[in-house]
């Protein structure tokens, strides 16, 4: 399959943050199918060296830098410096690397806290200020942050008070940055997922002896998410298609935080 250079994204510089897997992975080789030329990045290097021979056996164009700590606002800094200045702008920034721990409120450690805190608001937080002067240079760009249905709601299935705040954050970060970023054409939106199937959701959330393995039958659309659910509704945001619109968190969870269960 050749890239469709009429794409969606034709001629767009997209930065994508932890791509070896996942949402990341589903998200660089759609970019680049619809047309961006696209720079990731991960801390695993194997898998997201992977990510770029998929992308490039398609005949996308895409580059890595891994590993990469985006808690690292030196490494971070450097890593878009060098893209901007490449390039002169960048027109997509999707920050979709986050990586959290769950525990009760008395179990929860400070430094459990603060690993959250840095790996799903600071890791967002780094790549959007030194991404930023190079987004106001392309004149039509856009940020797309993830949040999830932990950021708008509780659980009783799941203890995750510090993931609860960290995204919570970053939905109140999209409100924000979209203001700060209107007057420079630059928009800025959000997508909150529901329970997606990932390997690392495989893994945690959906394990045999979790509560919420059998979460699907309260979805209203009676299923769990697929990381392509998730990266159709960035790409259209990260697209010219959604022009006027910013400022926005798009649930992507099958209906599971608009319906009361039961």
């Amino acid at each position: 399959m050749n890239v469709d250079t009429s794409g969606r994204l034709a001629g767009k510089i997209a930065v994508i943050t932890g791509t070896a897997g996942g949402q990341g992975r589903e998200a660089a080789l759609r970019f680049a199918a619809e047309g961006a030329t696209v720079y990731g990045c991960d801390l695993q290097p194997d898998a997201a060296e992977e990510t770029v021979d998929l992308v490039t056996a398609t005949g996308g164009q895409m580059s890595s830098s891994h590993p990469l700590d985006l808690t690292d606002e030196t490494a971070v800094r450097g890593w878009l410096d060098e893209i901007g200045s490449r390039h002169g702008r960048i027109d997509i920034l999707y920050a979709n690397a986050g990586l959290a721990t769950f525990a009760p409120v008395d179990e929860i450690t400070l430094d459990d806290w603060h690993f959250v805190m840095s790996h799903e608001v600071d890791l967002v937080f780094l790549p959007v200020k030194h991404a930023w002067k190079y987004l106001m240079q392309s004149g039509n760009a856009s940020i797309v942050l993830v949040g999830s249905t932990a950021g708008v709601s509780g659980s009783v299935t799941n203890t995750r008070l510090a993931h609860t705040a960290s995204k919570g954050a970053v939905v109140a970060m999209t409100k924000q940055l979209a203001a700060e970023g209107a007057a420079h054409h630059v928009r800025v939106n959000c997508v909150s997922p529901g329970m997606i199937r990932t390997p690392q959701s495989e893994a945690t959330l959906l394990a045999e002896e979790h509560p919420m393995t059998t979460i699907a039958s309260a979805i209203p659309l009676g299923r769990l998410g697929t990381c392509a659910d998730v990266v159709n509704c960035a790409t259209f945001l990260a697209s010219d298609e959604a022009g006027y619109v910013t400022g926005v968190n798009l649930m992507v969870d099958g209906g599971w935080s608009a319906v009361l269960p039961g």
